[in-house]
């Protein structure tokens, strides 16, 4: 707008179709750009599930090994079930931890892209509002 050439005596401007044309065009790359930062969010919070579970799968095959090689001995046997007991419990709020923060993540993400599209619509929105109010003044001088 700032750039329009004024039509004298009428308060309005025109706006070259080309640079409108040009925003809508950023604005049609800018929103994908974000949904595919969300998805990506999702993809790490996946991987860093699995991840979680192969670690507690391993966590806990350790704890077996650990058990068996002392199944003979009966208060080293209670001993090994409360170790591996816990070395579980211990992988699973670990994972469960990491659950949570790609979550969180993944949610900031998303709000983030949700509020920025909203403002980038917005902005497109009082644009071509204004675009709009000024055709319709062009073509009302003109009847």
């Amino acid at each position: 707008m700032a750039t329009s050439t004024s039509v004298p005596a009428t308060g309005r401007a025109v706006v070259d179709k080309a640079k409108i044309q040009e925003l809508v065009d950023q604005l049609r790359l800018a929103i994908p750009e974000d949904v595919k930062a969300a998805q990506e969010i999702l993809q790490q919070r996946d991987t860093l599930f699995t991840q979680a579970q192969v670690e507690a799968r391993h966590i806990k095959v350790e704890a077996e090994e650990q058990f068996r090689t002392k199944v003979n001995e009966s208060e080293l046997v209670k001993a090994a079930r409360r170790r591996a007991d816990d070395v579980i419990s211990d992988a699973q709020r670990k994972a469960g931890r990491l659950l949570e923060q790609a979550d969180a993540e993944a949610k900031a993400r998303r709000n983030e892209a949700d509020a920025y599209a909203a403002e980038v619509l917005r902005s497109l929105d009082k644009q071509l509002t204004s675009l709009l109010a000024t055709v319709r003044r062009g073509l009302e001088a003109l009847q």
